[in-house]
This record gives structure tokens, sequence and C-alpha cells, in this order.
């Protein structure tokens, strides 16, 4: 039967949302006022939120044909306000989908939330890790219902836009790397007229609520959709900070959570840092893959150390910078595809198997895996879609340098020892230079009363979220357990195999169970090519 709830009087919300704000600990040594993890007005608006769709609950049906989401999956959508400090005001709804658990009654523990990352991934896929019986989640499947959600702005939740996709995804495009001071031009033009356009087609109003804190409360609104009185949740990579975001505002809301791969929460490396401390992490993984390569020339025939491999990169670059490969396929398009294997060591294989048919005279194998498709016009509007709300969030959420100089000056000295990512990450995030809603103060994250242990994962050598990152989190989360998977570097520890971390990931979310200390766990298998 469907709970309900009686929406109470403002005056008992606010009484409520000032009772309910996160009572300093014992290790936070802010001033009193200081950094407010939520507004007033915010807090107020997330509970009458809360109440409207605890009354309300969730409209469980059949997923539409479009959404690939087959039975017995569900989905359904749960409304929240645009701007939480107006509670009355626009609203726009969160698309919401679940596979129930798999055990009995007595051994189903919730819901378990699911984001994937970021910003701008979709969570919807999570339920289908119950009905693939996927084998490394088939224990929390009994005790769980999967629940995925597009986070707002995202997918079939008020989808938002920056450019049309179809040029968006158009190639060739420029070279990241500036050859000198007239490309650095063109670039710092293309990402005005990208920000502007992040204005024009999304709005100011939606726009300047883009951001991590109204995500979190959004999720706060999904779980009394749910009727969950406390949350279960997994992030990754961006949704570690999601995560850790949810955790500072409501600390008693929460019943477990993990978070894999994780974003380093201090103020000032949200996001501006981050993006630089990026770049160092990529070289460090990019040179684990040339020697990789290296390691199986017997396979590949690419170079049989990881200088000539760069050499044969280098090689490759300039050609398709002087004659983009199947007119469409230059630098940037290369970086793109090559890029996937310096986050998983799952696409090593992948990606050096196409390189070595291109060399081997296949060329329609790296247009095919590196080129655009514009006959995919649904994939093309997620791939806008995606990068769309990536750079909404990212900027929205903090203020960003607006020097034109700073940007130079750190990018160019980054590039020089850790070239593989830095230009082409600087493009990336440029817009936030220029852009056009006003740019808020990170939610300052950390541990208040009431939070459990969270439990966090982070390999050593991931790129995309360097492990210190990991370190600055577990300090702010008092209580917290890290596992480390030692010497490894793939993005999104959880889903791999290795059993000293999947028998803890099971561990704590069906019993609860934290080890009391830090746990080092050996790598997970490193690939090995078929052909070998």
């Amino acid at each position: 039967m469907r709970r309900t709830v009686v929406l109470v009087s403002t005056g008992a919300l606010i009484a409520g949302a000032i009772a309910a704000a996160p009572a300093a600990t014992a290790g936070d040594k802010r001033p009193t006022g200081q950094h407010r993890p939520s507004g007033l007005a915010e807090s107020i608006g997330v509970q009458i939120a809360a109440a409207r769709a605890a009354e309300k609950g969730i409209d469980w049906a059949t997923c539409p044909a479009d959404w690939g989401f087959p039975a017995p999956v569900q989905c359904g959508y749960v409304t929240v306000p645009v701007d939480y400090a107006k509670p009355f005001g626009k609203t726009i709804k969160i698309a919401v989908d679940r596979a129930g658990s798999t055990g009995t009654p007595a051994e189903r523990q919730g819901a378990l939330l699911y984001n994937p990352g970021g910003p701008g991934g979709s969570g919807m896929r999570f339920p289908l890790r119950i009905t693939n019986k996927s084998a490394l989640w088939v224990n929390t499947a009994k005790a769980y219902d999967f629940v995925g959600f597009d986070p707002r702005g995202v997918g079939h939740s008020a989808p938002i836009s920056c450019q049309d996709p179809q040029e968006y995804v158009k190639a060739p495009k420029a070279d990241p790397v500036p050859s000198g001071e007239a490309d650095k031009l063109a670039q710092r033009k293309l990402a005005a007229a990208y920000a502007k356009g992040c204005l024009e087609r999304t709005g100011a109003q939606m726009l300047s609520q883009m951001t991590t804190a109204n995500t979190a409360r959004d999720i706060d609104v999904v779980r009394a959709a749910l009727h969950e009185k406390k949350l279960n949740y997994i992030g990754v990579s961006y949704g570690t900070y999601l995560g850790g975001v949810y955790a500072t505002l409501f600390p008693t809301h929460v019943r477990r959570m993990i978070i894999d791969s994780v974003v380093n929460p201090d103020d000032d490396q949200v996001w501006y840092q981050n993006n630089l401390d990026q770049d160092v992490a990529f070289q460090g993984r990019w040179d684990d893959w040339k020697a990789w390569v290296a390691k199986y020339d017997s396979v590949y025939h690419i170079g049989d150390t990881p200088a000539k491999v760069q050499t044969q990169w280098e090689a490759l670059r300039a050609a398709a910078k002087a004659n983009p490969i199947g007119g469409v396929v230059g630098p940037a398009e290369l970086l793109g595809f090559f890029q996937g294997a310096a986050y998983y060591d799952s696409s090593w294989a992948s990606v050096a198997g196409v390189w070595s048919k291109y060399r081997a005279g296949d060329t329609q194998a790296l247009v095919g895996a590196a080129g655009p498709d514009m006959s995919d016009t649904a994939g093309n509007i997620s791939s806008e879609n995606g990068t769309a709300v990536y750079t909404a969030v990212e900027c929205t959420d903090t203020k960003w340098p607006t020097s034109w100089k700073k940007w130079d000056r750190d990018n160019t000295e980054l590039h020089k020892n850790y070239p593989f990512l830095t230009w082409s990450n600087a493009w990336m995030n440029l817009p936030c230079a220029t852009w056009g809603v006003k740019q808020q103060t990170p939610v300052d994250v950390r541990s208040h009363r009431g939070l459990p242990g969270v439990l966090i994962v982070q390999s050593t050598r991931d790129a995309a979220t360097p492990y210190t990152g990991a370190l600055e989190m577990h300090r702010r989360l008092q209580g917290s357990e890290l596992i480390t998977e030692n010497g490894a570097g793939s993005h999104g520890v959880t889903g791999l195999v290795n059993p000293c971390i999947n028998s803890r990931v099971d561990d704590y979310l069906i019993k609860g169970k934290l080890d009391g200390h830090d746990v080092v766990c050996t790598p997970h298998a490193v690939p090995v090519p078929a052909a070998s």
C-alpha cells in the first residue's frame, strides 16, 4: 500500500529545516555561519518538495519502448522544483527506473540508487544489472531494488542543450594542441560561442540551477517518492562528488553509501584545479598503456618499447592533422578514441587492436571507431546533451578563472611534461571562463552528525579521478573506510572482478560491515591479448 504524507505548514517546515541543519562535528574548525552547506530557503524548499513527492509516490509503469529498458524494469517520474528557493515555482520531472530485488521480502533492505558520473551521465541502465543477472551484483540484488535516474538536464529529465547535435559531432575538429597564438584565439572564440549557446538554448532559469547541490536535493526528493526513510547509494566518478554533497546536506538520510573513483571535493580543487590534476594523471596512465602495447608487440606490431609506441602515436597525429583519415578523423578525434585506453584497461586490447589494423591497411577500422556517425541522430543528441550537462554543472557549481593569461600560463606550462590531454581538457572547460549565469560557491563537503560510515573505493593510478581525491574525501568524511586497489588504474573499481574488493562491497551493502580500518588490495588482473 502506498504510504502518504500530509503536507505540513510552512511554519513547521521552517522549524524542521532549522532543526535538521547539520551540526558541526568536532573536526569541523569553520566559524559558525561560514560555508553553510545549504541556504535556509533551499532547505525549506527541499522539504516541501520531498513531502509532495512522498504523498504522490511514483506511478511505476512499463518503460517507453524507445528507452530500451524492457520488463520487468519499470519507469516513472518524480517532480522537483527547478529552483529549490522557489518550491512553488517552475518544476521539472526527473526520470527514474527500477528493477525489484530478487530475494524474499524478509531479505529486502530497500532501494539502491546509482549515479555513474559525468556530470551528464545517465544511471538508467543500473537496473539492468538485475535483469541481466550480473554476477558481481547477484548477492546485492537479493537485498535491494536497483534504482536508476537521469539527473536534471540529462536524457529524459528536462534535457538541456548547448549546440545543435549534428554540428556538435561534425568532424574533423581543430587539433587541440595549438601551433601558435592564432590557434589559441580560434579556440577561445569557440569556447565563448559554446557558453553563449548554452545560455540561449537552455535559458537562464534552468542553466542557473544546474548545480551538484540541486541534483543532491533532487535525489532526496526521489528518496521521499520511493518512500525510503534513508538512502542507499553508489556513486562513481562525478557520482562520488554528488554523493559527498548529498551526505553533507542530508547526513541523517544516508543508510549506506559507496563512492568509487573519487573526485577531490576540496573547495580549492572544484573544478579548475581538478581538471589540471587530471592532465597529470592521464599522462601516467597513457604511459602505462604504451608499456603494455610494447610488451605485446608480437601481437600489435606498433613498437617494442614505450618510446617507439609514442613515436608512432606522434606520427599518427601528424598524419591525421595533415590529411584527416577518411576525411573525418583528425588529432581531436584520435584523442577522443585513444583516451579510452587511459580510462579503462578493459579498453587496452580493443584500442591497440584498432590501431594495429589501421597500420596493416584497414583504414575503416579506425574511422569507424574514432569518427562520427552522422546517421545516428539519437546517439548524437545524447552525446551533445552529455557534454552540455557536464559543462553546465561544472561551470555553475563554482567560480572559474576569467583571465585568459592564467589559463594560457597554466596549460602551457603543464603541456610541457603532460602533453597527452592538457590542451584538449583546457578547451573542454574554457566555456566556464565566460559563463552566462551566476557561478555558485561549492558545498563544503564533510561529515556531520548522523552520517554513517561511508565506503570509499579507489585505484592508485586512476587518471580521471586521481588518488589524492579519495584521500581528501576520506579525510573529510569521518568514520569512512578507504579500500585502495594498489597499482591499478581503471576508472570505476566496483564493476571489476577483484575478490578483495567485491566481497567487501557485498558485506557493506548486505550486512553494513566495515573492516574498521583501511584496506589495500592487490590489483585486478591486467588484460592479456587473445592472440598472445
